[in-house]
C-alpha cells in the first residue's frame, strides 16, 4: 500500500490526459521553456552589468557667486 505500481501511474497518466488534453500540455511545457530561457537571459544580463564599473562622477567645488544679498539672516519674528 506504501508504494505505487505500475497500474497505478498509469490510470494517474490517463487522468491527466483526460483532464489536460494533448494540446494543453505541450504549450504548458513551452511556456516553462520560454520562462527558463528568459531567467537564464536576465541572470546573463546581471553578470554583465556587474563586470562592466560605472564611470567616475565629479562635482565641481568652485562656490556659485551670490548675486543677492540676504537681509533676513538672523532675525525671526515671534
Amino acid at each position: 500500500m506504501g508504494s505505487l505500481s505500475i497500474w497505478h501511474w498509469i490510470v494517474v497518466i490517463a487522468v491527466v490526459l483526460l483532464l489536460f488534453g494533448r494540446g494543453k500540455i505541450s504549450d504548458l511545457m513551452g511556456d516553462v521553456a520560454q520562462g527558463i530561457k528568459a531567467f537564464k537571459k536576465g541572470m546573463q544580463d546581471d553578470d554583465k552589468v556587474a563586470d562592466k564599473p560605472d564611470p567616475v562622477k565629479s562635482i565641481d567645488h568652485a562656490p556659485a557667486p551670490s548675486t543677492a544679498a540676504r537681509s533676513d539672516v538672523g532675525s525671526k519674528a515671534v
